[in-house]
């Protein structure tokens, strides 16, 4: 049953090739044809065509979403424990929350443009998936609290995933005074994805860090450790609890805001494989 979880991650992973690909072809063919500022008929007959090019791409990326969802099911089955446990699963679950909240903003704000920049970094945590080992390690001692251990690594999955958003609306935010093609998101439109991606992702690390406090109190005794993978952490939850008070407290909406959240993701890149490079407590993930 590990095979099976594995290929449909492998079809998860091209799933998402193919959508990319095809919003690359919806854009570019967008592009183009207002650019060459083609008669009212043919416009649109063109315009037909992204239509139903967005409409495959939203849909491949619906098909990944379950495809993912059905692996990790399929591997929760196989081992007996819900796959959260290491960088494998955890990897997995991160790539599957990216792809829940993809889904989910492109549904309410229909800024098709934005997958441009979310899916090259689900597409990379896939593939970096794909070079892990899948097989069913036995747990260590500190990862057998399973309950709150799933809290726990499913909020940082659930945060992140929604964090690749805002990420990738400060990316377009910042990119639009460049970009002449009317197509593109209005700036308004791309401040309040980026705004409300991080309403979800700011909650979600702060019961992350809280559950995490106590886990390691129960497997270490001791609530925080300054392990590099806390530490990281912690300063992750500082620079999108800096944004959120600068964006409330004192209306920040212009380039500096982006660019705290374009920091905010780095370092939530950093935090998940910093433990490569400084080990420490959380070394297994």
């Amino acid at each position: 049953m590990l095979e099976f979880s594995q290929i449909l991650l492998f079809a998860t992973a091209i799933l998402v090739a193919l959508a990319f690909t095809a919003y690359v072809l919806l854009t570019f063919t967008a592009w183009r044809t207002r650019s060459q500022k083609v008669t009212s008929v043919s416009s649109t007959s063109a315009g037909s065509q992204p239509k139903g090019v967005a409409w495959y791409a939203s849909g491949l990326v619906v098909l990944a979403l379950v495809a993912l969802t059905a692996s990790m099911i399929l591997r929760w089955a196989a081992t007996g424990k819900v796959p959260l446990a290491n960088q494998y699963e955890f990897a997995t679950s991160f790539a599957w929350g990216m792809l829940l909240f993809q889904v989910y903003f492109n549904h309410k704000y229909h800024a098709r443009t934005l997958a441009l920049f979310t899916l090259p970094v689900i597409l990379a945590m896939l593939v970096y998936i794909t070079t892990l080992s899948y097989e069913n390690d036995p747990l260590m001692p500190a990862l057998q609290n399973s309950p709150l251990l799933t809290i726990h690594v499913f909020t940082a999955a659930l945060s992140y995933g929604a964090a690749v958003v805002g990420f990738g609306a400060a990316l377009m935010f910042l990119l639009a005074p460049r970009i002449s093609w009317r197509g593109w998101p209005k700036p308004e439109l791309l401040d309040e994805i980026a705004y409300k991606a991080v309403v979800i992702t700011f909650p979600l690390l702060t019961i992350m860090i809280i559950l995490g406090s106590i886990w390691a109190n129960i497997a270490w005794g001791r609530y925080w450790a300054w392990d590099p993978k806390e530490t990281a952490a912690l300063v992750t939850w500082l620079i999108y609890g800096a944004y959120l008070h600068a964006r409330v407290v004192r209306d920040w909406r212009g380039n500096k805001a982006a660019w705290l959240l374009v920091i905010g993701f780095v370092a939530i890149i950093f935090t998940f494989f910093g433990n490569y490079w400084f080990g420490g407590l959380h070394s297994y993930a």
